[in-house]
């Protein structure tokens, strides 16, 4: 069915911290809606409101008609523990709430139950709105096709690119209404992305979706709703992701204009005024002590001389009441980003001869490889191929069912992995970040973090809470703190806000050590300088 989904005057705040005030939203048929802005602004906050896992701390979200179905695919991909890849693709489709519902509702017919036939037609309806009569045939035809994963196995035992394409196959499956998606790009390949842009470009439903991947956005979205944690406002734009980018610069320009041009007429009215009033009391002065007492049209005509320039200051000063104030637009934060460099290594970084690793059916190798100092390796390949493995390999964190490998006297690793493992347990930020880097004090873990966007409100926090664009921001200002000759990025633009993949993008062009980097953002492929290129497909490795 169509469906439009309507919020209304959203406010929102994390603690005692404000989010988003007085957002206004129509999520009409056949919008594609890209929800950007920096970390921790509220992105994820506002989609779990719209999909009413959250209430709004004020203001309303509707639904037209209100049977309408909402899909919400959060960011990270809950794998439960038993559950196989078919139980998660009936769970994510919400097929199988669907059938739980429809089989309650069947349970209460069989029994008499008053109004069950109501609610069982209510609920065969829903589970076939969202496609259950024929989701295991659909299932086991995309399985078998491009996405290449088993449908009996379970989700605790998949890899990181297999995880991402059982993602990609639930939303493939899925036939919502409306759809809001929460980083649907992280941890695809190429392929995947390409049917991720093919399955958003053919919706007929309203789709809002938070992706860090500009290319995508470029592609896919109709319009953009900003969250500007800083200024504390929310626009939306029309025209699409690029459209966006220069209308926000032009009123970000005009914004100063404006701003300046207040700014310097109130200073131009302060200096008359203050000159006016020197006159003035200057006059005052003058009058006091020239004038002889007897001569009284002279000291007359110096007190009116002296009013006049009272009420001319009086009158300037009103003028700057009347002016309209302008705020000065605040200064965004920016991230600031260096890579300290260790001493360098050997000539040779890591290699590995005739390596051989087995992980359950997935063989990756025999790999014969040499890394060599100042080596840019951008290492590519589809979800499932052996990228990560070959990393884990080179870096000595598996075990080598046969061959060898040796790392380079004096390399030093600087890792950001696809997990942003570092950062997930219960110990606060400034805690975790702190014995990862013994030699910092209390105080300059805290200035750091504090850097990269990561203030008071994070650092006491557990380092597992924090949002996974938050935790790879810790990572990356670990790679600051450490000096690093061995720099090994994967995935790196995940979860990661727009400014702050620009700024890595910036600080990896003046790295000087090894550089292994992983990833499927065509932006940063194109923008990162590197002089060799290594694919990795079915667990070879060629290049």
């Amino acid at each position: 069915m169509s469906a439009t989904l309507i919020a209304r005057d959203l406010a929102a705040g994390h603690g005692d911290r404000s989010l988003f005030t007085a957002l206004d939203l129509v999520v009409a048929p056949g919008d594609v809606i890209g929800l950007v802005g920096a970390n921790g602004a509220g992105k994820t906050t506002l989609l779990r409101t719209l999909a009413g896992l959250l209430p709004p701390e004020s203001g309303s979200v509707t639904l037209g008609p209100p049977t309408a179905n909402v899909g919400y695919l959060p960011q990270e991909r809950e794998r439960r523990a038993g559950e196989t890849v078919r139980a998660f693709l009936g769970r994510r489709t919400g097929v199988a709430a669907a059938q739980a519902a429809m089989d309650a509702a069947a349970d209460e017919l069989a029994a008499g139950a008053t109004g069950a036939d109501d609610r069982y037609a209510a609920a065969l309806e829903r589970w076939l709105d969202l496609g259950g009569a024929d989701l295991d045939e659909r299932a086991a035809t995309l399985a078998a096709g491009d996405l290449r994963i088993d449908l009996e196995l379970p989700m605790t035992a998949l890899s990181g690119g297999q995880a991402a394409r059982a993602g990609m196959a639930s939303l493939l499956l899925s036939r919502y209404d409306t759809y809001l998606l929460d980083e649907p790009t992280n941890d695809l390949d190429l392929a995947g992305l390409a049917l991720l842009e093919q399955f958003v470009a053919g919706l007929r439903a309203g789709v809002v979706l938070v992706s860090h991947d500009r290319e995508f956005l470029t592609r896919t979205v109709t319009k953009v709703l900003e969250l500007d944690l800083h200024q504390q406002q929310t626009r939306v734009y029309g025209g699409g992701y690029a459209s966006y980018l220069a209308e926000r610069e032009r009123a970000r320009a005009h914004a100063r204009e404006q701003y300046e041009e207040y700014a310097d007429k109130k200073d131009e009215l302060l200096e008359r005024a203050r000159i006016q009033r020197a006159w003035m009391e200057k006059g005052v002065r003058n009058a006091r002590r020239k004038a002889p007492d007897n001569d009284k049209i002279g000291k007359n005509l110096r007190g009116e001389t002296s009013e006049k320039q009272a009420a001319k200051a009086r009158q300037t000063e009103k003028m700057i009441e009347r002016l309209e104030v302008v705020e000065e637009p605040r200064k965004e934060w920016e991230l600031r980003m260096e890579i300290a460099a260790a001493p360098r290594a050997g000539a040779v970084v890591a290699t590995l001869r005739d390596a051989v690793v087995r992980r359950g059916s997935f063989t990756l190798g025999p790999v014969t490889l040499q890394i060599d100092w100042a080596d840019r390796v951008a290492i590519t390949g589809a979800n499932g191929s052996g990228k990560s493995t070959l990393l884990a390999a080179l870096l000595g964190r598996v075990g080598l069912n046969s061959g060898a490998r040796h790392l380079g006297p004096g390399v030093v690793v600087g890792e950001v992995d696809q997990a942003r493992g570092l950062f997930l347990g219960d110990l606060p930020l400034a805690q975790a970040f702190g014995a990862a880097v013994p030699t910092f004090s209390d105080a300059e873990v805290r200035t750091l973090l504090a850097k990269f966007g990561l203030r008071a409100a994070h650092v006491l926090r557990p380092a597992g809470s924090l949002s996974p664009g938050e935790r790879t921001r810790a990572a990356l200002a670990l790679l600051q703190a450490r000096g690093v000759n061995l720099l090994v990025l994967d995935e790196p633009t995940n979860h990661l806000d727009l400014p702050a993949i620009e700024q890595l993008e910036s600080a990896l062009s003046s790295y000087t050590g090894t550089l292994l980097l992983v990833t499927h953002d065509r932006r940063m492929l194109a923008a990162v300088r590197t002089n060799r290129h290594l694919e990795v497909s079915d667990g070879k490795v060629t290049g």
